[in-house]
């Protein structure tokens, strides 16, 4: 069944709440700004604006996987991890941006459909607003 609200991830098991996991939630944290940090030390250009946007939709994930854990969710689905964002976190701004991420990275991975360089710049610039952020968010989980 399609998910259209965090409360059908929840009754469909795409989304199952158990014990907080803090280590977990740092291990994935690290895993994320190690991915971001090993990006921005490549020359953007033509050849490498796809891979480098897929790189930052995949430090988003983990980030988005590490607020989950410290709240107590398993997520299972990218769709449920921005009604994460969207209902869970209150951050309807920030689901819009991952939507379009999400949309970007499932036309590059699973049709082949290559952004053209202005699109995949945009793309970086909102994923980087994205990314940053999440961890804005996750900061304040982690303190509290």
């Amino acid at each position: 069944m399609k998910e259209d609200s965090w409360n059908d991830c929840l009754e469909n098991n795409s989304a199952i709440k158990r014990s907080p996991d803090i280590a977990k939630a740092k291990s994935l944290l690290e895993t994320a700004k190690g991915r971001v940090e090993f990006t921005l030390k490549k020359e953007l250009d033509e050849n490498n604006a796809n891979y480098i946007f897929e790189d930052y939709y995949s430090s988003i994930i983990e980030v988005i996987h590490a607020l989950a854990n410290l709240q107590g969710y398993n997520i299972s689905n990218h769709i449920c991890l921005g009604y994460y964002i969207k209902d869970v976190l209150k951050r309807e701004e920030l689901f819009r941006i991952f939507d379009d991420c999400r949309f970007k990275r499932n036309s590059l991975t699973y049709y082949g459909k290559r952004m053209d360089f202005e699109t995949a710049k945009y793309s970086i610039e909102r994923s980087k607003v994205l990314f940053n952020e999440l961890l804005k968010v996750l900061d304040k989980e982690l303190i509290s």
